[in-house]
């Protein structure tokens, strides 16, 4: 079974966790000890979140003032590197030494006209109060939004289009390699006038990414991982039920968070509609689980309503 599995930020960095290396690390070591378990007789493709990562290197390169600051595709394709390179040393380490890896600096096409780029809606860096994140808007020209009981900076997050390297993705997949690709949701890139691509001041949604990516490989299964064990009606509430399995059309009515469910659900929905196969969104901890259908919210075709 070829398998998609879009890693939430929660596997490389707990919220309010220092942004360090070890911490990286660690938290990658426990999500690749899940993933490892799901690996035999399977294809596997891993992206991943890039938000935390690319916020910091963005701090650290506005502390350099002899020089610009790197503009964020540069940035996101910086993270890719780093966070491929973890992923594959921490689930090497549990897979057999046969095993092939390959981390795939990965470019999506998005629309320069898309109207994401006048309304930032992507948290990128480390969360701060309120009174912090106002300064900083202030000094740096920031766009903040609310993100839980904290504030982030949010940069814009246009619709991917098109997945550069899907051929080279899918040539790996067929040589039995391990594939950790459009991580962050890619590098965002776009046509100017003359044709010629470029990258654009923009973090791509890593779980639309990471839909688009699993319809263009033809994946029998999306699996977004996240921090909860699926997805809720009625959200921090005495009535609060989780969802087991739902058609795209009914659970697209419901309605979620913009910032935090709302574009797992979209992202779920769009790969079930399109492909005809499942979508399964919960607990990186229940993968073995998901894989097997007994665990996680499913979206699917074949589902009656929401239940």
């Amino acid at each position: 079974m070829r398998i998609v599995i879009a890693l939430g930020g929660n596997a490389l960095l707990r919220r309010g966790e220092p942004l360090s290396a070890d911490n990286q690390r660690e938290n990658v070591r426990t999500a690749c000890s899940q993933i490892a378990r799901i690996s035999p007789g399977n294809e596997l493709v891993i992206a991943h979140g890039n938000g935390p990562q690319v916020g910091l290197l963005a701090l650290q390169g506005a502390a350099y003032t002899d020089v610009p600051v790197y503009p964020l595709d540069v940035l996101g394709a910086e993270t890719e590197g780093m966070i491929g390179y973890i992923i594959e040393q921490e689930l090497g380490n549990l897979l057999p030494f046969e095993v092939p890896f390959a981390t795939l600096l990965t470019q999506v096409e998005v629309d320069a006209a898309d109207p994401a780029f006048a309304n930032p809606s992507k948290p990128i860096g480390p969360v701060y109060s309120r009174e912090e994140a106002e300064r900083l808007a202030s000094e740096k020209g920031w766009h903040i939004a609310a993100d839980g009981d904290r504030f982030r900076r949010v940069v814009p997050s246009p619709r991917p289009k098109r997945i550069f390297e899907i051929r080279p993705i899918r040539w790996l997949l067929e040589k039995g390699s391990v594939v950790i690709c459009a991580g962050g949701g890619g590098i965002p890139t776009v046509y100017d006038q003359n044709g010629h691509l470029q990258g654009v001041e923009a973090v791509i949604d890593k779980d639309l990414c990471s839909a688009l990516l699993a319809e263009q490989l033809e994946a029998d299964l999306l699996v977004i991982a996240t921090d909860v064990d699926g997805v809720y009606l009625d959200w921090g509430t005495p009535q609060q039920r989780r969802i087991n399995e739902a058609h795209p059309d009914q659970l697209e009515l419901l309605g979620f968070a913009a910032g935090s469910m709302g574009p797992k659900v979209q992202a779920a929905c769009e790969f079930a509609r399109n492909t005809g196969k499942a979508a399964v969104i919960g607990s990186l901890a229940d993968i073995e689980a998901i894989v097997q259908g007994r665990a996680g919210s499913r979206v699917s075709l074949s589902a009656h309503g929401v239940s």
